[in-house]
């Protein structure tokens, strides 16, 4: 599929800014942050520490859409950042898996007061993420591992210069594998083996590699203090044979329930339909989760309270 032209590209940022819960209202501020960012990393290139979510600050860089998505919308996953950042309390562990540059992270631990595990296999990636713990004083509250999560140990190939879309390669990949760069994996299980007793919650982003996460998760799943777990169905499941139906059937006979979530009105609602591509949210106790995103502090994003 080819790539889409800059008009087109343009066309679907203004319809993003104009659904977007965040910069809805307005949608011109954010076209000219836009326009700002786009000037500013022209004339002078290099990382800039832009404010983010209640203080915290993330380093921007031309070309890393995982920064500048926050840039621009302030909470660049409206429902799925506004419910970690009204759920966590301080002490809550949360297990950042695809972690990217710590985004989640930095909201977890610099906003609500988690404790965080992050897990970031691509070099380059990671070190913008131990950045910008670094750039927050967050190395008290966050551990961060190079290593990729699947479902048994050892070794993958992923790409390394895909920006938000790095992925594990497979035998078709081959064109890609001279560019590609050799991580170890280890089961999310192995990971929080060592894990206290305490509310905690998952956030799994490794395009298409999902499935293979949760194979390597069944004693975390089943951890009765476990709130939830965020995850990303994606088409790109299809390059490892996996089948977001089955992964979203195998998440309800687990318990759990799947849900939406209304980042200004606080509300959960239990999803009728079966799957969506995107971020699915899974709850094993709704109502808990309910009481405590109804009770959370509101988030200075932008110049907005959610």
């Amino acid at each position: 599929m080819s790539r889409p032209g800059p008009l087109e590209r343009l066309r679907r940022l203004n319809r993003a800014f104009a659904a977007h819960p965040v910069t809805a209202a307005d949608p011109r501020a954010a076209w000219l942050r836009w326009a700002a960012w786009q000037a500013r990393s022209r004339m002078f290139p290099g990382a800039v520490a832009h404010p983010f979510v209640g203080g915290t600050r993330l380093l921007v860089r031309r070309g890393d859409s995982a920064a500048t998505g926050n840039l621009y919308f302030g909470l660049h996953e409206a429902e799925g950042m506004a419910f970690v950042g009204h759920l966590l309390r301080e002490g809550d562990l949360f297990v950042d898996v695809g972690a990217n540059i710590g985004a989640y992270t930095v909201l977890a631990a610099g906003v609500c007061g988690a404790r965080v595990r992050a897990y970031e296999p691509v070099p380059a990636v990671y070190r913008s993420l131990l950045q910008n713990v670094a750039l927050n004083g967050l190395g008290h509250r966050v551990s961060a591992q190079a290593v990729a999560v699947g479902g048994a140990p050892g070794r993958v190939r992923m790409t390394a210069g895909l920006d938000v879309i790095n992925h594990v390669l497979t035998d078709a990949d081959a064109d890609a594998e001279a560019a590609g760069v050799d991580v170890p994996v280890v089961t999310m299980d192995a990971l929080l083996a060592d894990r206290a007793p305490g509310p905690f919650f998952l956030k799994i982003d490794v395009e298409g590699y999902e499935a293979a996460v949760i194979v390597g998760a069944a004693a975390t799943l089943a951890a009765p203090d476990l709130l939830g777990v965020l995850l990303e169905l994606t088409p790109q499941a299809g390059r490892y044979g996996f089948d977001d139906a089955a992964l979203h059937a195998g998440l309800l006979a687990r318990g759990y329930t799947a849900h939406d979530y209304d980042p200004r009105r606080r509300a959960l609602t239990p999803r009728r339909e079966a799957v969506r591509r995107g971020n699915m949210l899974y709850l094993r106790d709704p109502e808990v989760v309910r009481a405590r995103v109804e009770s959370a502090p509101a988030l200075q994003v932008l110049d907005q309270r959610l």
